[in-house]
């Protein structure tokens, strides 16, 4: 539907993959108002189309790829979007975020989402070039890894001057196409990896959609925006964490610091720190193997790493990857962890939950539950055994079902380390007990980011009590619902780093640091009035440039408050939603290694005390005692009208 607002295309496209049937999906200016886009969009979409009845693998399952109004804007890091489906890992709605170039490429296209339903009868993929959209057969294109399905498309799309016509992708790999539990999706090297949207896609018979077109993005203030977007680069480049520690050394730069504070995920999450930690570091891949680094369109951050494996230069694995392929499995082998990085990507496997699934088997055999021959520190075949998981052969097929299913056939649901499913990051919550609360009650499952990363509080970027439930619970909700606004804009959510002014980080010993680190578990209540009234907050912040972007590129108004309160109910939506297919707080759990072991015998608070935790929690959100959003608080956030 056409709109009156910048940074929108003013339409969704609807493809119903087994009549072929395009149409365009209504979507109102009130609707943008409400929900904005990128996953908070598509949760509304799934909010309007689902019951709870619907299976992942069903023709009444959507995939929604949607793009928030920030994207192609120019404004820093707003490559991003998002692509939303029932979770056949979890049974829940997910979403996921991926960077790459394929939602700048789909506004090109003139859309704002692309809604997919019913299933393919053959291996096809889809053009899309403005108007124009073409399904072809994939045949060819079926059982090709993804970068080898990337190169092959841009063959397709070569015009008769010899020129690739400029295009954004994603595809499956051989995962996605064997409906691997945890399969995810590619765009360049960027990958939206949580969840087994791939393995939607796969059961789809979707291979690949391609996009692009010379529509523009309409910035509402453009001059405005221009002047803002200049300042707002020049902040993030000065600033200790977007400026200094992620360009430096990427995401990986944090395995030090989490190895310091005790969060370092080791052998399965039994411990939170690894004797050969440097091994596996940042500062050891940026030596030994880092070339260069490289960001998405329009991010001057620029986190990501790019390494050399066999003479050929690939994108170098984030922390997760090198965490739970590294101390999660007792493997000291950087080069190695390199190789198996680049080869989950191109076979499409989600490196958590993959490198989770496999610590629990080690674990289970170690413990005589399940004999399957895997054990820590013994990782020759790695590389035979992702093969064996993309292709569902051997032992393979059993270990694509994920950690979950595995504890329920063979035992051991203690150290199955998974929320509702999906299988936990990298950080142990022992030493970080807000995150835990925060993989508890993700609305996707043991998500870091989903869960609000009060890691940037518990150490990693401030240093507050770490194993203190005071005020963690009204922190993680105001966490969570900046991060979801801002993933709903577009933008990446390393922006958000930036929100601690930069002498908090440069000082760490100062006084003032020290003082704020001091006091802010006991500030729950201030965090509270914000949370509850956040209309109080009728100003933008000068550490948070992404009210006042917001504003110029749409011309929308959007004080801090008010950008607060649209995150605020794009986590209630997904909730409300997940209450559908069953979710209550009886799946806000977390794994009992996590609640009931300490993990310093000379620290009893050393576990997550994940019931004191979620009591406030509830209460801050205003959910009941099931931790489910009330009639009320979903009439106030326009959720649901007055009945």
């Amino acid at each position: 539907m056409p709109t009156e607002y910048g940074g929108y295309m003013g339409k969704v496209l609807q493809i119903d993959l087994g009549s072929r049937e395009c149409t365009e999906y209504p979507f109102s200016d009130r609707e943008r108002e409400l929900f904005i886009g990128g996953k908070t969009m598509a949760a509304k979409i799934l909010y309007d189309n689902l019951n709870g009845t619907e299976k992942a693998f069903s023709k009444e399952n959507l995939l929604i790829i949607s793009t928030g109004p920030l994207t192609g804007s120019g404004a820093p890091s707003s490559s991003r979007f998002n692509i939303s489906t029932i979770s056949p890992l979890t049974g829940y709605i997910t979403s996921s975020n991926c960077g790459g170039n394929f939602g700048y490429y789909l506004k090109k296209a003139g859309l704002d989402a692309l809604v997919l339903k019913g299933r393919c009868e053959a291996p096809s993929w889809i053009e899309i070039q403005n108007d124009k959209v073409e399904i072809h057969d994939a045949q060819d294109l079926w059982g090709l890894k993804t970068s080898e399905t990337q190169q092959a498309l841009d063959e397709k799309l070569r015009m008769k001057n010899g020129r690739v016509r400029k295009n954004g992708k994603i595809c499956i790999g051989p995962a996605g196409e064997n409906q691997v539990l945890y399969s995810c999706i590619v765009s360049n090297e960027r990958v939206a990896g949580r969840g087994g949207a791939g393995a939607v896609m796969g059961w789809m018979n979707l291979k690949a959609v391609c996009a692009g077109g010379t529509r523009e993005v309409k910035v509402a203030e453009k001059e405005k925006m221009v002047k803002h977007t200049q300042k707002w680069f020049r902040y993030l480049k000065k600033h200790p964490l977007t400026g200094n520690q992620l360009p430096r050394l990427g995401t990986a730069g944090l395995v030090s610091s989490m190895q310091m504070r005790q969060m370092l995920a080791t052998k399965n999450y039994k411990y939170g720190e690894y004797e050969d930690f440097e091994k596996i570091s940042g500062e050891f891949l940026a030596e030994k193997y880092n070339i260069v680094n490289k960001g998405c369109l329009t991010c001057p951050i620029k986190c990501a790493r790019t390494v050399e494996i066999d003479g050929k230069k690939v994108k170098g694995p984030e922390l997760e990857t090198l965490v739970l392929l590294g101390s999660g499995l007792l493997n000291n082998d950087l080069e190695a962890i390199l190789k198996w990085n680049n080869e989950l990507d191109e076979l499409g496997l989600d490196t958590i939950s993959c490198a989770n699934t496999i610590a629990y088997a080690m674990e289970a055999n170690e413990k005589g539950i399940w004999k399957n021959g895997l054990e820590f520190s013994q990782v020759e075949g790695m590389m035979d055994l992702f093969e064996k998981i993309a292709y569902r052969k051997g032992i393979g097929e059993e270990l694509a079902q994920g950690s979950k299913r595995l504890s329920e056939k063979y035992g051991g649901k203690e150290f199955a380390n998974h929320v509702k499913g999906m299988e936990l990051a990298a950080y142990e919550p022992r030493k970080a007990v807000g995150l835990g609360l925060g993989y508890a009650v993700s609305n996707r499952g043991g998500c870091h980011l989903n869960g609000g990363y009060l890691t940037i509080l518990e150490g990693l970027g401030l240093a507050v009590d770490q194993t203190t439930y005071h005020g963690k619970g009204d922190l993680t909700m105001l966490f969570q619902d900046l991060m979801e606004m801002i993933s709903a804009t577009g933008q990446c959510l390393f922006t958000s780093y930036a929100f601690f002014p930069s002498p908090l980080m440069n000082h760490p010993n100062a006084w003032y640091t020290r003082a704020v680190n001091k006091v802010l578990p006991y500030c729950g209540c201030v965090v509270r009035i914000i949370n509850k009234f956040p209309e109080i907050a009728f100003f933008h912040l000068p550490v948070f440039h992404h009210t006042k972007g917001f504003e110029y590129v749409t011309g929308m108004k959007m004080p801090f408050g008010k950008y607060v309160r649209c995150g605020e109910r794009g986590y209630n939506l997904e909730r409300e939603l997940n209450r559908r297919f069953g979710v209550t707080s009886k799946n806000d759990i977390l794994p009992g290694r996590l609640v009931k072991e300490v993990q310093d015998p000379k620290n009893p608070a050393s576990k997550v005390p994940l019931r004191k935790l979620k009591k406030v929690y509830y209460h801050a959100r205003g959910w009941d005692r099931r931790g489910l959003p009330t009639e009320r608080l979903l009439q106030r956030l326009e959720i649901k009208g007055d009945e």
